[in-house]
């Protein structure tokens, strides 16, 4: 039985290479979009642009997963690790913790013993980010549990994630957003200005106003940028994840804007975003993650 174990939710939006490398016990969250069975596609996100083409007025909803499916998930990695850690989106996001939280109180106290629950306060690419890092730590297999416990929650204030949307009419769909600011977003898109959307005290909200971001990969990369320049110029090193929603070529062109100008910067993942976040922010979302590599 090896020592500890790790579990995931869909929300981390990590590809399954990784996942699966690592022996992560994924627990999926439930899409529901009866309208979008028989739609084109290769993925939600392309599905939502044949649903929007089409009319379709309803489009996907997503639940966290149920008390049974973390008890489950738990069972399972106890079977095979000593002890686990289940990484979740943030609480302020989703109800997953709690639920979490309440299925580990049906185990037996020495089971509950062996399961930490940690709160990523982030989600998507940040929350893949983290998940990825407390991997690493896990195999390298130089710190104890309480050690890695420690270690991931300093790394979360320590994880920035921001992103840029395609068209705010899927905020709008949502009921996220009303009809006259939706509008006013996309007049706004169209000389050149776009709202960033960030995480802030575990929750997603719009950080800032960029002008001159039409094109979205470069506004990010400039953001990434400005953001890590005073940890690059002291020597530290970056590391990075990127995440979209049917917005592959945007996310290469950023990875290809990392690799080649921003030194001392590496590519955690590059990865398709997790439905949660994605039905509401929409197809062509474009998001990205970085960290100290060594924190």
């Amino acid at each position: 039985m090896k020592p500890i174990g790790l579990i995931i939710g869909e929300t981390a939006s990590l590809p399954k290479e990784i996942i699966k490398k690592f022996q992560m016990i994924f627990v999926p969250f439930a899409t529901d979009w009866p309208e979008g069975k028989d739609l084109p596609g290769k993925d939600l996100f392309q599905k939502m642009r044949e649903g929007a083409k089409k009319g379709i007025k309803n489009f996907p909803k997503t639940s966290q997963p149920s008390i049974g499916n973390y008890k489950e998930a738990f069972e399972k990695a106890l079977s095979k690790f000593e002890k686990t850690i289940l990484i979740t989106v943030s609480s302020k996001l989703s109800g997953a913790y709690n639920t979490a939280c309440f299925a580990r109180r049906m185990l037996s106290q020495k089971m509950q013993e062996r399961i930490e629950i940690i709160d990523s306060q982030t989600g998507s690419a940040g929350e893949g980010l983290l998940v990825f890092k407390t991997a690493q730590l896990i195999e390298k297999g130089k710190k104890g549990f309480n050690e890695i416990v420690l270690s991931i929650k300093q790394m979360i204030p320590e994880i920035h994630l921001f992103c840029m949307l395609e068209d705010p009419k899927w905020l709008e769909v949502g009921g996220r957003l009303s009809h006259p600011l939706a509008v006013l977003l996309r007049q706004m898109q169209k000389i050149g200005m776009r709202p960033l959307i960030g995480t802030k005290n575990g929750m997603i909200k719009p950080v800032s106003l960029k002008i001159k971001a039409k094109d979205v990969p470069t506004a990010l990369f400039k953001e990434l940028k400005n953001e890590t320049r005073k940890k690059l110029e002291s020597g530290k090193k970056i590391i990075v994840a990127i995440s979209h929603a049917d917005n592959l070529k945007g996310a290469k062109r950023l990875q290809k804007m990392i690799e080649k100008r921003l030194n001392n910067t590496k590519i955690a993942f590059l990865s398709l975003v997790d439905p949660v976040i994605g039905v509401h922010s929409g197809p062509g979302t474009l998001l990205c993650a970085w960290t100290e590599e060594d924190l």
